[in-house]
């Protein structure tokens, strides 16, 4: 793809706070923008990866809607501020402030710039106690201006109802209808089919008189005129094939994309990651080829991915390192794009900016981002469950073992018993306690090979890693995060 301004960078994931981020665009430079951004301003990370799923109760995810509010206001005023004239806005949320989030944005975008509130079936039906079953999401859809905005109409395929109630099949399994050709509508005084133009008038006894006219499956026709059955066209009656039609427009009620199921292919394990076909949707309707695509709460990134499989442009912001390492490990995986600095430079890589890649950041995010930081830089895959995970954070697979189908579940590969067992500390000095506990978890396991990351370690700790060896002839192999950040732990984890 080509790069479609000299002002402004895309491929790019930017690790951070968005409102930061999001000040250094410059104005109206951005075609859509499509955020999920969480019930809280300080999203629990701690939920990522996690088997409890998000919970999404008012009061754990916020102490006010209010608060939440005064969270978004001066970030959509900045998403505002970099929408082009032609630009839209989609925002996604839930029941909880989808009403109030709408008076901000009325505010923001301007009223009479709202398009739609889409309801998006996320699941399906269930109890809930005391109240009608909670299972849809709101798509808040602004334009920056009432009229000259990108706009793609989609389609989705007619009911089974509707064809079978309003159709004719034929043996060759289509499907044809009469249409009134004297409907201003169907502007049929002359019309085109097969390369070949037919003409009708009226004669002296008000029926129809056609040229050039070739034949056609449909029974009893002629061309696309259907005949009576002395041989003389139905008077304003032409065919209409069903498979011609592009179908029925899209509505505001999208039941039709289902959600991610437990054992799907797609699902990476994020707590409220969207189906990928829901912002491919959005993404056609609302944007053409080339276009800038900005998720300022991008998660896992499937806006990126949908943006990247259309052949848009776009920018991710996320303020999680965990999520910006698993969107760049997705978008390796899924859309074979090559993270590399030079690749970007000539338009065909992506890069990551901003992660916390000095000691003095990484101690100071939170312990859950630290693990995860430290598996995905080995190459591993964290554990998705961390309560009562023995010990273990993470695991490495030898290259051979790990299915090569892209898009592969990431931690779903517990049927291969061919793995390296990760632990880590975000501690200044692991002590032997902790390398005790770890050598019980690869005994457990049965690994003989596994690895440990810390800040440092104690003297005891690696004196105790080296009589492990001798005692039982299981590898522990100490890494500091100073040897991540240098990149020199290659041969070490060879």
């Amino acid at each position: 793809m080509a790069k479609p301004s000299s002002l402004l960078d895309t491929r790019v994931i930017y690790c951070g706070d968005n409102l930061e981020q999001l000040k250094k665009l410059p104005d109206a430079c951005i075609d859509l923008i499509y955020i999920d951004p969480p019930f809280n301003s300080n999203r629990n990370y701690e939920v990522f990866w996690g088997e409890t799923k998000e919970k999404r109760s008012f009061d754990d995810r916020h102490e006010s809607t209010q608060a939440y509010i005064e969270f978004m206001r001066p970030r959509c005023v900045e998403l505002a501020r970099v929408l082009k004239k032609t630009g839209s806005f989609y925002y996604h949320c839930d029941w909880h402030a989808s009403h109030y989030v709408k008076v901000m944005l009325d505010q923001i975008l301007g009223e009479n710039n709202f398009q739609n509130e889409i309801v998006w079936k996320r699941t399906s039906a269930h109890n809930d106690p005391h109240r009608y079953g909670n299972i849809h999401d709101t798509i808040l859809f602004y334009a920056q201006t009432k009229e000259g905005f990108t706009w793609n109409p989609q389609y989705t395929a007619y009911t089974k109802e509707y064809v079978d109630a309003e159709w004719q099949e034929l043996p060759s399994g289509r499907f044809f209808k009469g249409e009134n050709m004297l409907d201003p509508q169907n502007k049929m005084e002359e019309f085109d089919f097969k390369g070949t133009t037919a003409r009708w008038r009226t004669n002296r006894e008000g029926m129809m008189e056609l040229w050039n006219a070739p034949q056609t499956e449909v029974p009893n026709s002629h061309g696309r005129v259907l005949l009576r059955k002395d041989g003389l066209p139905r008077k304003r009656c032409r065919i209409v094939f069903l498979d011609e039609l592009p179908g029925v427009a899209l509505q505001s009620w999208w039941g039709d994309i289902s959600p991610l199921a437990g054992g799907s292919r797609e699902r990476l394990g994020y707590p409220t990651q969207k189906p990928l076909p829901l912002l491919e949707r959005i993404i056609k309707s609302s944007s053409n080829e080339n276009d800038i695509v900005l998720d300022a709460f991008c998660g896992c990134g499937t806006a990126l991915v949908a943006a990247q499989t259309l052949n848009r442009q776009w920018i991710g912001i996320d303020i999680s390192p965990t999520a910006c390492r698993v969107m760049a490990k997705r978008l390796r995986d899924v859309c074979r794009m090559k993270e590399d600095e030079n690749y970007w430079l000539h338009g065909k890589g992506f890069v990551v900016r901003d992660l916390p890649w000095t000691e003095k950041q990484l101690r100071t995010i939170p312990p859950f981002e630290f693990e995860n930081w430290a598996v995905i830089a080995l190459g591993g895959i964290p554990n998705k469950t961390q309560v009562g995970d023995m010990g273990i954070d993470g695991r490495i697979y030898p290259i051979g073992s790990e299915p090569t189908a892209a898009g592969k579940e990431a931690g779903q590969l517990d049927f291969m018993d061919d793995w390296y067992p990760i632990q880590v500390k975000q501690m200044d000095k692991t002590g032997r306690p902790d390398i005790d506990k770890f050598e019980a978890a690869m005994m457990r396991t049965k690994r003989k090979k596994g690895f440990f990351v810390s800040f440092d370690f104690s003297s005891d700790a690696l004196r105790e890693i080296d009589q492990f060896f001798r005692r039982e002839h299981i590898v522990i192999i100490p890494l500091t995060v100073r040897e991540i950040l240098d990149e020199t732990i290659a041969q070490r984890l060879a």
